[in-house]
């Protein structure tokens, strides 16, 4: 895979503020079945919804009475019914079963330790979204992988976490091995993060099992499959647990820190919000279900409030909107404020750009053309594409090709393929 090294601010912020009272949260109706209705008073942690599927849970991150229901924007860009909580400031439990505050992180059995991630709602926090419980249930692992690498351009969340919460995250990952068997753990991080290569060497010598490996920032070697094949010279078919080895990023792993100590459900989290459009870059500690238009007046301030766009999600990966009214949620790591100055595209040139850079060796361009063909898109292998965005970085017509390949997935998939 060719590398690609995108230009960025070289100052990473590593402090991390804090929005936690914010007046309304939002809980998504889509996909979950609830167990709350207007007019209830819901406790802090209390579980307010499920997954229809599997019934995983969604817990309330404030206290306070439920009021009524509303349309946000989602992540896509897309409205979406939410119901509202209105927060009472209070943070009130209705119990916190299992909650000592010197509790023994290593006291865990393997089926409570997946129990406990299942029931305290933890998902991947790269972005990804998937259960974490799902990759633990794998019987043969050999490695765990702790992903650092952060490799997008203006998102330094991860970075403030593994700085600011270094012990507590070395003792999740070896009590994560001893609880698990497995043998060892390898934290995978850019080579240009020094501050924290040089904190994780400050402690990394009482944990035998833990191994620190840098390696360049070129994107997108925080995919794990790109971050497997760069750190193990190994490939896998479709997931990298046919070699024995899981990923898990280092917020995530200090959502499971947080209920193996204090059996706290995953209801706050980390998040960069960046950009050109604001005055300062920050990080910031936020409760899930919260809005964006609320937090970002908190900790820093607009250039301009004219004429911004509001890219969520990271600025290869994410989508860009034209309104902050959003709903921070579990897979949200960043937003970034920029000017809307972005030059207008032209025609496809047919250079090949695109073909050159993308990591699972697409034919983005391809794509484009025959975005109304469906037999055209299943043999183009559309659905392989992991949206990096790479090609419309690296577009010279400014065409955002990454937009019409997720068109095309979303025709294929409605197709029945």
């Amino acid at each position: 895979m060719k590398k690609v090294y995108i230009s960025s601010e070289n100052k990473y912020v590593y402090s991390i503020l804090e929005m936690l009272k914010p007046q309304l949260i939002y809980i998504p109706l889509k996909d979950n079945e609830l167990l709350i209705k207007s007019g209830d008073y819901v406790y802090k942690g209390d579980v307010v919804a499920v997954n229809k599927h599997d019934k995983f849970p969604l817990h309330s991150s404030v206290s306070g009475n439920v009021t009524l229901i509303t349309k946000k924007t989602n992540l896509k860009g897309e409205k979406e019914d939410y119901i509202v909580i209105e927060n009472d400031f209070k943070e009130k439990y209705k119990n916190r079963l299992g909650y000592k505050k010197d509790k023994d992180i290593y006291n865990y059995s393997k089926e409570e330790f997946i129990k406990l991630l299942f029931d305290m709602g933890i998902i991947g926090l790269s972005g990804s979204g998937q259960k974490t419980y799902e990759k633990y249930s794998a019987s043969n692992i050999k490695c765990l992988v702790i992903n650092v690498m952060e490799c997008e351009p203006y998102l330094y969340c991860d970075k403030a976490v593994l700085y600011n919460y270094t012990e507590q995250l070395l003792e999740c990952i070896d009590a994560i091995l001893e609880i698990m068997k497995i043998p060892k753990a390898i934290i995978a991080i850019n080579e240009n993060d020094v501050k924290n290569i040089n904190y994780l060497k400050k402690y990394i010598g009482s944990y035998p099992n833990i191994k620190v490996v840098s390696t360049s920032g070129a994107y997108p070697i925080g995919w794990e499959r790109c971050l497997i094949e760069t750190v193990f010279g190994m490939k896998y078919k479709n997931n990298p647990i046919e070699i024995g080895i899981i990923v898990n990023n280092i917020s995530t792993i200090y959502a499971i820190y947080d209920a193996l100590k204090y059996n706290n459900p995953l209801i706050e989290k980390n998040i960069t919000i960046s950009g050109n459009g604001i005055k300062k870059n920050v990080n910031v500690k936020v409760k899930i279900g919260s809005k964006l238009s609320e937090i970002i007046p908190y900790v820093t301030e607009y250039k301009n409030s004219n004429n911004l766009l509001f890219i969520v999600g990271g600025s290869m990966m994410g989508k860009s909107l034209v309104s902050d009214d959003v709903v921070v949620t579990k897979n949200l790591n960043s937003v970034i404020i920029m000017k809307n100055n972005f030059l207008k595209s032209s025609e496809c040139i047919n250079c090949g750009r695109c073909a050159e850079v993308c990591p699972v060796k697409l034919f983005p361009s391809l794509i484009l053309k025959n975005i109304e063909n469906i037999d055209k898109l299943k043999k183009l292998r559309v659905k392989e594409c992991i949206d990096c965005g790479l090609c419309s970085y690296i577009c010279p017509s400014k065409i955002e090709i990454k937009e019409y390949i997720l068109l095309a997935k979303k025709k294929v998939n409605n197709n029945g393929i």
